[in-house]
């Protein structure tokens, strides 16, 4: 009977277990049947943890990649600025460097340019710079004695009623000797197209091509008791020489524009200072440069049926005696006359003909020398 009963109980028992899993089977298969299947890859199996816990993983994970971004932009702009800073730094280190060489540079320039000025300034004036003589013929004379040949050169002459001296290049060895060089053409890399100024105060280099300069040739010519004799000597390309030369030679003062006079002509070269006619005649006349018109055309001249208003400019922009232009002027170019047709650019002394043609002169060299007088 307690078997039959504990049977009985154990029979009704199972039935209420085999109840009970018969109703949480068909709750699981009823969870189950109402749980979607997550969308994702094709042929992936349906997630099997809940919607809004996957949801909250992504967000995590989202959340820790964007953390984790932020983190790294913010490690790459320390870097990246720290990097700039330190290159920034370097290049003003250098800077700084560079700066204070340059300094330095600048103080041992100063220093060097102070000593060179003071050294200049010790040296000239230990004492004024002694002469050689009045001109070239002074100096020829006062040397004859004591120099069996005096050699040609650059001299200092200190002409009388002056305060200053000066170099000139007196020839030596020519026609007896004592002779001051006023100009020489002879290569043309000398720039004769000058201003009034240069021509007044000089230019080029004197054992080469050069123009004394009027004010120091009309001291010299203005000397008591002195007359001075003017030779040009011309050589042409054919290496023909020939010469002008006047017993007379004297310029007016710089207010009458260094006005020229000439004594009697010879030689074998023809007067061209004088020319055929009086239209032609330089002598007397005024000098004239590119920026000072003193050639008589006023307001032009007709040269060869041309209308020339300015003499220097006809004779590229050179500066010499022209009246109405005439035919000489030695300040042109030794370079062939055939270039720059139209325009006198070459060397002119038009008296100096072959066969009836002016002859192509390759240079010229003007010269003065005392001449004896009786008083």
């Amino acid at each position: 009977m307690n078997l039959s009963a504990h049977t009985g109980l154990d029979t009704g028992n199972s039935t209420i277990f085999n109840q009970s899993e018969i109703l949480n089977e068909d709750s699981s298969q009823a969870h189950v049947k109402t749980q979607k299947p997550l969308r994702g890859v094709k042929g992936q199996e349906a997630c099997s943890m809940p919607c809004d816990v996957t949801a909250k993983l992504l967000r995590d994970e989202k959340h820790s990649l964007c953390v984790h971004l932020q983190q790294s932009l913010l490690t790459f702009g320390r870097s990246t600025r720290k990097l700039i800073r330190d290159v920034m730094e370097e290049q003003q280190r250098a800077l700084d460097f560079l700066s204070s060489q340059v300094t330095e540079l600048m103080t041992r320039v100063q220093t060097l340019s102070s000593e060179v000025q003071r050294s200049n300034t010790e040296m000239y004036s230990i004492k004024p710079v002694q002469s050689h003589g009045r001109d070239c013929s002074d100096i020829k004379d006062n040397l004859i004695s004591v120099v069996p040949k005096i050699p040609s050169g650059i001299y200092i002459v200190h002409p009388e009623n002056i305060d200053s001296s000066f170099e000139v290049f007196c020839e030596m060895d020519y026609m007896g000797g004592g002779w001051t060089v006023i100009q020489r053409r002879t290569d043309g890399l000398t720039d004769f197209k000058r201003p009034w100024a240069d021509y007044s105060d000089g230019f080029g280099h004197l054992p080469g091509e050069h123009w004394l300069g009027l004010r120091k040739v009309f001291h010299i010519l203005n000397q008591k008791d002195t007359r001075f004799q003017l030779h040009i000597a011309l050589v042409s390309h054919d290496d023909i020489t020939s010469y002008a030369s006047y017993d007379d030679f004297r310029l007016d003062n710089e207010t009458h524009f260094f006005s020229i006079h000439l004594g009697r002509y010879a030689g074998s070269a023809g007067d061209a200072f004088r020319g055929y006619d009086q239209e032609q005649n330089q002598d007397t006349a005024p000098f004239s440069a590119s920026d000072v018109d003193n050639d008589g055309c006023n307001p032009f001249c007709s040269i060869n049926n041309r209308t020339v208003e300015s003499c220097s400019s006809q004779h590229n922009q050179t500066g010499w005696w022209f009246n109405q232009c005439g035919l000489a002027n030695l300040n042109g170019s030794p370079q062939d006359p055939e270039q720059n047709r139209g325009r006198s650019t070459h060397i002119l002394w038009d008296t100096w003909r072959q066969n009836g043609v002016p002859h192509s002169i390759k240079s010229v060299t003007m010269k003065i020398r005392r001449i004896t007088t009786n008083n």
